[in-house]
């Protein structure tokens, strides 16, 4: 199957409309560039704005770690076979999170994650992708019997809306990676 590509111009500083030169300069002040990603979002105010709102909220008020937040954005990904992502959180858990190297290798690999806690994690998130949302009554048990609780099982819906957000663009423009990430591509076996 021929997968098609956006041919719209990644928008920068210089000519993006209000909302996303904001989010624009916020990213370029916090990571020293514009990850190609925001640039192609930017076309789409309401995407960038959405996804960087959503983005944050997850990240400051989901109640899970920063390792835990990593495995849930790698698996999303993943699942949905979005090399830029995979290779940013891949960079973003080594690098940032400091999520163990076993834990990102399992994720991008399609393996088991050792760390019981973070592989019930893991392996709700899949189900809910791959479910559409309708996990059955013995998934939702072994997530919170993991220690997890009710309220994450939203804040992964969150994580699951804004990587879909970046997921699908990235897609949809065929995102290359920027050289930040360079070191973590990732390939579809």
């Amino acid at each position: 199957m021929h997968k098609a590509t956006v041919t719209l111009e990644p928008k920068t500083l210089a000519n993006a409309a209000d909302g996303a030169k904001e989010v624009l300069e916020t990213a370029h002040s916090k990571l020293g560039f514009i990850p190609n990603l925001y640039g192609n979002m930017a076309n789409s105010p309401g995407a960038l704005v959405t996804y960087f709102s959503g983005y944050n909220q997850f990240r400051e008020h989901s109640g899970f770690t920063p390792v835990e937040q990593e495995v849930v954005f790698l698996t999303i990904s993943k699942e949905n076979g979005c090399g830029y992502c995979i290779a940013a959180h891949s960079m973003i858990a080594d690098k940032m999170s400091h999520v163990p190297a076993q834990v990102v290798m399992a994720i991008r690999n399609g393996e088991i994650i050792q760390d019981p806690k973070l592989a019930a994690l893991s392996n709700f998130t899949r189900r809910l992708l791959q479910s559409r949302g309708l996990p059955i009554d013995s998934e939702v048990r072994e997530f919170l019997q993991a220690g997890y609780k009710e309220e994450q099982i939203l804040e992964i819906i969150l994580g699951i809306a804004v990587k879909t957000i970046s997921n699908y663009i990235n897609h949809v423009f065929n995102t290359s990676i920027d050289p930040f990430f360079e070191n973590y591509i990732w390939q579809e076996k």
